[in-house]
């Protein structure tokens, strides 16, 4: 075993974290190898349920509001498109250590695509490089956009432009963004796997995002009819925040078989990824450097996919989307069949790889391989994320703890969850007198994560018009992080 082993990163975009379930529905053969050779962590969890936010969270160690990416970046100003000069990454620790470094998809994470200046040598993003994906698919004699088969609905409404939701086409898996994307990549691998350096590569996907179109043969996989829609399903969200009944109304005149049609192209999509990340790890395979190489998987957030009979990601706080897959493989080093229930966060991925090249990155994450490797540091104890609304500004922190998860809207009232009798989140705890204490303790962890990360925005809230929280800011509680 070596200290500087090679690394493979691959984050796809909006998947569930149950996708991954060894007894779910979604076929994921080489995530599952990947897994049983290293540790899949059950509770990991976003700092953020948008693109952006999450990412730059992931690069840096640090929550939305300690970076300053809180929207996605092409819908803000041009002051707020670049994160603040000067932040560390992981990929600056491992360029700095002598890795060779690669970027290919997906980046998101600002506006600028110097990806240079975040310590990449070869990178091919995507949307940096949209016009390289076009001639790909006019070579293959292919129109600008896939042609949706039968299967295929697209929303309407008045005033917004149409919305294509899910579909199925007859173009080859070669035509996809993902394949694109993966084939550059096994490019960089060639050469990075012939040299004597170690490297670092990352790989970025667009899908499972929708719209949820997907190749017929990933789709042939599974039978629409057959697909078992969520416990939540018939939640009416009584006793939870108006907003989430307003964005429920978005999928009114969907009927329980669109939701399972959308849910059978999510899946073939999460399996065409799946099939994507076996191309780089036979790659790495018969290059003879699976054995040490650090290999992570995750994604920036999950998707609804028809729990309280909603689609995407948004303001409503549930499981389904902060709740996202990690996978970490490294057989070297990482005993393997790891299945660990322990609380985690995906930017916790930053420190550990920044701590592979030398010093951390002093934000809020946490160094996951003394976990991993069978050391003694203690787990997290909390979980905390924090929405900023994007272009509609509904503030929200969210926190998890044992077996409790609370969530502070700003606009609305709060929810409280006991997710060990109620996993589906359908019964808000919140105004239950039994549970006075554990939402001031909850509230107060709030405050702590606050405090100590620098979120005055919340923490300078001290006149009339925000006291309706069970405790203020100075009520938070001495625990560790």
């Amino acid at each position: 075993m070596t200290d500087r082993p090679n690394v493979l990163v691959v984050m796809s975009d909006q998947q569930q974290a149950s996708t991954l379930d060894p007894d779910g529905p979604c076929e994921t053969p080489n995530l599952d190898r990947l897994a049983a050779a290293g540790a899949r962590f059950t509770r990991c969890y976003t700092p953020n349920p948008v693109c952006s936010p999450a990412r730059a969270s992931f690069m840096t160690g640090l929550l939305p509001h300690q970076h300053g990416m809180v929207d996605v970046e092409h819908t803000v100003p041009p002051y707020r498109a670049d994160l603040a000069d000067g932040l560390p990454m992981w990929s600056h620790r491992l360029h700095d250590a002598g890795y060779r470094t690669g970027y290919y998809g997906k980046w998101h994470v600002e506006r600028s695509y110097d990806m240079a200046r975040f310590g990449f040598d070869h990178s091919h993003a995507y949307r940096d490089h949209e016009a390289d994906y076009r001639a790909h698919r006019a070579a293959l004699g292919l129109a600008g956009k896939p042609v949706l088969g039968e299967l295929s609905h697209t929303l309407t409404h008045p005033g917004y432009r149409d919305l294509p939701l899910y579909g199925v086409t007859d173009e080859p898996v070669e035509s996809t963004l993902e394949h694109f994307t993966v084939s550059n990549a096994l490019g960089f691998l060639d050469e990075a796997c012939d040299g004597d350096t170690p490297w670092a590569l990352m790989v970025s996907t667009k899908a499972p995002h929708e719209p949820y179109v997907v190749p017929r043969p990933y789709l042939d996989r599974y039978r629409p009819e057959a697909i078992e829609l969520p416990d939540s399903f018939d939640d009416d969200l009584a006793d939870r925040p108006a907003i989430y009944r307003r964005q429920q109304g978005v999928w009114a005149d969907l009927t329980a078989d669109d939701f399972r049609a959308a849910t059978a192209c999510y899946y073939a999509l999460c399996s065409m990824v799946d099939g994507q990340v076996g191309r780089l790890l036979d790659r790495i395979d018969a290059a003879g450097e699976l054995e040490n190489t650090l290999v992570v998987y995750t994604s920036d957030h999950g998707d609804l996919m028809g729990a309280h009979r909603l689609l995407l990601k948004g303001v409503p706080g549930f499981e389904e989307v902060y709740r996202v897959p990690l996978v970490v493989s490294w057989p070297a080093a990482i005993a393997p069949g790891q299945v660990i229930d322990d609380l985690a966060q995906s930017h916790d991925v930053a420190e550990t790889l920044a701590r592979l090249a030398g010093p951390g990155l002093d934000g809020h994450a946490v160094d996951l391989m003394p976990r991993l490797t069978g050391g003694d540091e203690p787990p997290r104890t909390t979980a905390f994320a924090e929405l900023h609304g994007q272009r509609f500004s509904y503030t929200q922190r969210l926190v998890w703890q044992d077996r409790w998860k609370y969530v502070f809207n700003a606009f609305d009232f709060d929810e409280l969850y006991d997710l060990e009798a109620d996993p589906t989140e359908q019964t808000n705890l919140v105004d239950d007198p039994a549970r006075a204490d554990v939402l001031r303790r909850m509230t107060g962890r709030m405050w702590q994560v606050a405090h100590e990360t620098g979120d005055f925005t919340l923490t300078q809230a001290q006149d009339g018009t925000y006291r309706y929280l069970a405790v203020g800011p100075q009520g938070s509680v001495d625990q560790r992080v």
